[in-house]
């Protein structure tokens, strides 16, 4: 179990605030589109207020962003009374809406590495305009980055001391969004990876890291969906906390507590019930019968145990989304 101090100082933190966006793509996992759900500016600055006070690296993401641009802007200048210059701020976007102007204004405002997630078949323009976004990047004299993911410790944690960065990335069929999460649009429309024994939750944007890295060379990540606090990018069907009323230390530090958040935190949704009784076999046939690991993530935070009580749910209850 960690203390609340140790949660001040933490990684990575991924937040939609936003669900608004200028597409609606048949692979999106929140839904997002153009009446897509979005909060109040009131709301994301309560939740800036909330966040860890040392907090090393933050992804905005949507929707689309600069969608929502008005806020987005507001966010920025927030973040930056908040941390200064000590936080490396990623914006994760589809690139249709960016101009010069707009380039030159996100600058000034402190995004540090800009991440194109539009480079696939779903998306509306299919990664048409990746050359027109690159010599734009290129023009103010942006780099391109290499894969983030594959460094260690000492590397991701000099990445807010670089030069501004861009990169491209999109949904497959075995990797990201569409590929593995069983989640909103993609789930309806059937995009979503058809494999039990696919344990999302040991990889990155999974739940593997969330309470800390375990002397492991992974990602210390959480996802704050809208204001819905997660300990990975699908989400669990039950949020771990609100982010507009508590602070994600405290929402953290709750947690810790918990075996079964423990084993999330270990990637083990296999065997995130062994301690009410539920063995790792039985959750992993379940995940095969479901066809996703997430689904049974679902199952088991519906049927077997609430998130908000941190207790096993009693025979014949339910617990509502």
């Amino acid at each position: 179990m960690k203390t609340q101090d140790e949660f001040e100082d933490y990684y990575n933190i991924y937040w939609v605030f936003t669900q608004l966006c200028n597409d609606k793509c048949d692979h999106c996992y929140n839904n997002s589109g153009p009446q897509g759900k979005r909060i109040s500016h009131e709301d994301c600055m309560a939740i800036i207020d909330n966040l860890p006070q040392r907090l090393q690296h933050l992804i905005l993401s949507g929707g689309e962003p600069l969608a929502d641009k008005k806020l987005l802007y507001a966010i920025l200048e927030r973040l930056g009374e908040k941390y200064g210059d000590s936080l490396h701020i990623t914006l994760q976007f589809n690139g249709d809406l960016l101009t010069p102007k707009v380039l030159d204004e996100l600058i000034d405002k402190g995004v540090d590495q800009f991440s194109i997630a539009s480079i696939d078949r779903y998306h509306k323009k299919q990664g048409a305009r990746k050359e027109v976004l690159s010599e734009l990047f290129e023009s103010r004299g942006i780099g391109l980055m290499g894969r983030e993911e594959n460094l260690d410790k000492e590397g991701r944690d000099t990445l807010k001391q670089r030069n501004l960065i861009y990169g491209f990335f999109g949904a497959t069929e075995d990797m990201w969004l569409g590929g593995n999460w069983a989640r909103g649009r993609a789930l309806k429309k059937g995009i979503w990876l058809k494999d039990g024994t696919h344990n999302f939750c040991n990889i990155h944007s999974g739940g593997r890291g969330f309470l800390g890295r375990n002397g492991e060379n992974i990602i210390q990540e959480i996802s704050i969906q809208l204001w819905a606090i997660n300990p990975c990018c699908p989400g669990t069907a039950s949020a771990m906390g609100d982010a507009r009323t508590e602070k994600v230390t405290d929402v953290l530090t709750r947690m810790s507590k918990h075996e079964v958040m423990r084993k999330i935190n270990q990637g083990d949704a296999y065997g995130m019930g062994e301690s009410i009784g539920i063995d790792a076999q039985e959750g992993l046939k379940r995940s095969i019968e479901l066809g996703n690991v997430c689904l049974w993530c679902d199952e088991f935070f519906t049927k077997h145990y609430d998130m908000k009580t941190q207790q096993p749910i009693t025979k014949d209850e339910t617990v509502r989304p």
